[in-house]
Formats: structure tokens, C-alpha cells, sequence
């Protein structure tokens, strides 16, 4: 049995509010919920873009002390209209801290920042058209 190439499977942000944070990822980046758990200790969302990596919205539900606050995280999203994105991050009244530019070390791709509701730094980037 040949095995499969090793990927990333997803990535977990503790999060204040599961509901709030699966309704900004869902109207601000076009990701659908894939499913949800309840665990002894904490209760996640799994949110995905169809056939990539996902995002694990996680909630801890044990009692235990969490800081979900800017947290030093940076989650790196493909868009294709980076514009728009931005636009739905304001209108669900979020940061955006740097408005898409061009960076020539990524061949001109646009590239934007902003952030989610409880602060981790989103990186937006949109690759440049292909002449």
C-alpha cells in the first residue's frame, strides 16, 4: 500500500465565541463548516475551503483559564478577489491594517492584512494575473 504525501491537515485558534468567529470566517472569506465536535474539554467548528487545509475554531469548555486575545498568530489565506474580502472584513466591523499592495518578492502579488474578531492577523493575498 503506497502511502500519501504528508500535508497539513488543519490548523486550531482558541477562540472567545464560536459563533461569532464561524460567522466571520463564513461572510468574510467563503469558508463553509465542515462539522462540529463536543469534546470533554472543549467545544470546536471546523471550517474549510472544499478540498484544503482547514480551520479549527476551538472553545474551551472545561472551566480552565484561556487567553484567545492577539494571540501571535498569522493565518495565510489564497483569495481571489482580494478587494472584496477586505470590504466584507470592515462591514463585519474588523481592522483591516494594510490595504492590498503589490509585493514585488511575491511577483506582484496583492497583499493585504486585517483582523479577525478576537485578533489574530489574517495575511490576504491575491497572485498577481498572468500575462
Amino acid at each position: 500500500m503506497e502511502r500519501s504525501a504528508d500535508y497539513l491537515g488543519a490548523v486550531g485558534i482558541g477562540v472567545t465565541s464560536l459563533e461569532r468567529s464561524a460567522a466571520f470566517y463564513i461572510d468574510a472569506l467563503g469558508m463553509k463548516q465542515i462539522m462540529t465536535f463536543k469534546l470533554p474539554e472543549m467545544d470546536e467548528i471546523i471550517l474549510s475551503h472544499p478540498g484544503r487545509s482547514a480551520l479549527v475554531l476551538m472553545h474551551w469548555t472545561d472551566g480552565s483559564t484561556q487567553n484567545y486575545l492577539n494571540a501571535p498568530v498569522k493565518l495565510v489565506f489564497y483569495v481571489t478577489d482580494i478587494a472584496g474580502v477586505t470590504a466584507r472584513i470592515r462591514a463585519a466591523g474588523f481592522e483591516v491594517t494594510r490595504e492590498p499592495t503589490p509585493a514585488p518578492g511575491l511577483g506582484n502579488a496583492l497583499v493585504a492584512f486585517g483582523k479577525d474578531p478576537d485578533g489574530y492577523v489574517l495575511e490576504l493575498i491575491q497572485p498577481a494575473a498572468k500575462a
